[in-house]
């Protein structure tokens, strides 16, 4: 069961090339953006978050 894809996932980081990696793994590995993302600054670096979900689990 620790293998199974999660239904839902917030992914979160410094918005630069790596975070976007990340999300764009995702989406190719089968889940969709869900919802608007969030972005934010801690005082010295901006830090998004992106809700997605697995294909056919909404």
């Amino acid at each position: 069961m620790a293998d199974e894809p999660l239904a839902y996932r917030l992914i979160t980081g410094t918005d630069d090339r790596a975070f976007c990696e990340r999300v764009s793994e995702a989406l190719e590995s089968g889940y969709e953006l869900y919802g608007s993302p969030a972005i934010t600054n801690d005082g010295g670096s901006t830090i998004v978050a992106q809700a997605i979900v697995l294909v056919g689990t909404r």
